[in-house]
């Protein structure tokens, strides 16, 4: 399974999320995810409900 698909798993089961805290409960480097979250937000998967918080649409 991709991070990608790793990180909407997550949000979807959770409240929003700093990037740290998706990081740190997929045992992850922050900077990866950090990457990962561009790419979902360019596609519109996730979007982010207030500001440095991310959510799954």
């Amino acid at each position: 399974m991709s991070l990608e698909a790793r990180i909407i798993e997550v949000l979807k089961t959770s409240e929003p999320m700093r990037p740290g805290e998706i990081a740190e409960k997929l045992s992850v480097d922050k900077t990866d995810v950090d990457k990962a979250i561009k790419v979902l937000k360019k596609s519109e998967e996730i979007y982010s409900p207030k500001r440095c918080y991310y959510s799954a649409k």
